[in-house]
């Protein structure tokens, strides 16, 4: 296979990796696997565009993007409208796209993991026509990040003391909104602290990223009101794989999810892959099965719909 690569230099654990040596050994690796690798080594403002022109070409079989979760879900989105297969280097502070599809966190052994893949299906969503990987959110995660965006970190670990500093944020003062919803034609409406809708259910985990991205649905979960003590239960259950557990906590699943927020206004965020973007009183957001092609480790091909080998 002809494949490019494109780096984003700054994407968390790249920042302190000698990106010349590691894109060289990169090339070596997939050379010996039988592939032909060029590597590109991006400042985080060109990402996009430089992820863009890469989908656009006609003379690659695939593309591989390193970088976080931003640079991810903006490499799949491309991937997928273009048709072209994604292979992804995680290098970002939670990867919950690569933790999903079972690539090592690890970002050498990543690139040994993918140079002898498959090429597998998955799902993607798109929430009014922007895609994600990994979900939509309303209310309390869109408040942590909004709180954690006005803050100033330059590292990992200054992400996640941000990340820690927004969440008590949030317990001392969590959202409370309207929103009527329909879920393939099973419409309702309840006051929410919070509302998830994720590219298949959520696993078990205290991350909350799905084990499965083949299952074919959405995940859709509502958080009724919450006071403070509420918030820590629900932060609490979730770092320790219990979600479903929380009595607050409604999950549903299906194709397509209608979201109505009659009390909406300027100053209310959603957040899709983590990005905070302004969100309207009307959301559609449907599920696309299995229309991303993925690189993915031959041991997870297995549990994958796979269409054809990397290696071919």
């Amino acid at each position: 296979m002809r494949v490019q690569a494109i780096f984003n230099r700054d994407g968390g654990t790249f920042r302190t990796t000698d990106m010349e040596a590691y894109a060289r050994h990169a090339e070596e690796v997939f050379a010996a696997a039988g592939h032909h690798l060029d590597c590109d080594i991006v400042e985080s403002s060109d990402i996009e565009m430089v992820l863009r022109r890469c989908a656009e070409r006609t003379d690659l079989d695939a593309m591989l993007a390193g970088g976080g979760d931003g640079t991810i879900s903006a490499a799949a989105g491309l991937a997928w409208q273009s048709g072209m297969p994604l292979g992804i280097i995680p290098a970002g502070t939670m990867n919950l796209f690569a933790r999903s599809l079972k690539i090592p966190l690890d970002i050498w052994e990543a690139i040994d993991a993918l140079a002898d893949g498959d090429i597998a299906a998955a799902d993607i969503g798109t929430a009014d026509d922007r895609p994600f990987v990994h979900q939509f959110s309303a209310g309390l995660h869109a408040r942590m990040v909004r709180l954690r965006n006005a803050m100033t970190y330059r590292s990992r670990v200054g992400k996640i003391v941000a990340n820690t500093r927004a969440a008590f944020g949030v317990i001392f003062d969590p959202p409370e909104f309207e929103v009527e919803f329909e879920v393939d034609g099973v419409a309702e409406s309840r006051k929410v602290s919070a509302i998830n809708v994720s590219n298949n259910r959520f696993g078990d985990n205290g991350l909350l990223y799905a084990d499965d991205l083949s299952g074919g649905h959405l995940g859709f979960y509502t958080t009724g009101p919450l006071k403070p003590a509420g918030v820590a239960r629900l932060a609490f259950d979730i770092l320790r794989g219990k979600l479903r557990e929380n009595a607050d906590v409604r999950e549903m699943t299906g194709r397509e999810v209608e979201l109505h927020f009659p009390r909406v206004d300027r100053s209310i965020n959603c957040v899709i892959d983590g990005e905070l973007l302004p969100m309207d009183r009307d959301v559609s957001i449907r599920l696309h099965p299995g229309e991303l092609k993925v690189i993915v480790p031959k041991v997870q091909a297995g549990n994958m719909s796979t269409t054809e080998t990397a290696a071919a």
